[in-house]
């Protein structure tokens, strides 16, 4: 199987369609979640269980501070996921715009005050 997200190029540099790249490859975005995507997948997937258990709790007609109970722990662990993205969109999308600089370290910044402004909210 061969990648098509990069043209190829020649020995020479010349990608395969005849322009001129100075390159091999072309550079890939990653979010910064992406090494940790198969933990943030397993959490998301719990939380996804804490809530249908909740629906249940209900559903059975559960005490109310049962259900509360439960309704807080599946909200740390809501806030566990989200402040572990916003620390690995800090350290690395955050991180690469302010050392590009401009106006996309400007908007990164921007951006990720405004989620942290909405997580201290929430």
């Amino acid at each position: 199987m061969t990648d098509t997200t990069a043209p190829t190029t020649a020995p020479d540099d010349t990608a395969t369609d005849g322009i001129a790249t100075g390159t091999t490859e072309a550079p890939a975005h990653h979010h910064g979640y992406i090494s940790a995507k198969e933990d943030y997948l397993k959490r998301l997937r719990r939380i996804e269980g804490q809530a249908r258990g909740l629906q249940r709790m209900v559903d059975d007609e559960q005490y109310c501070i049962d259900i509360l109970t439960q309704v807080s722990a599946m909200t740390k662990a809501l806030q566990a996921v989200s402040l572990g993205l916003l620390e690995d969109h800090l350290r690395h999308c955050v991180t690469d715009a302010v050392a590009a600089g401009g106006d996309e370290a400007d908007a990164k910044i921007r951006e990720a005050s405004d989620a942290i402004a909405r997580l201290v909210r929430s």
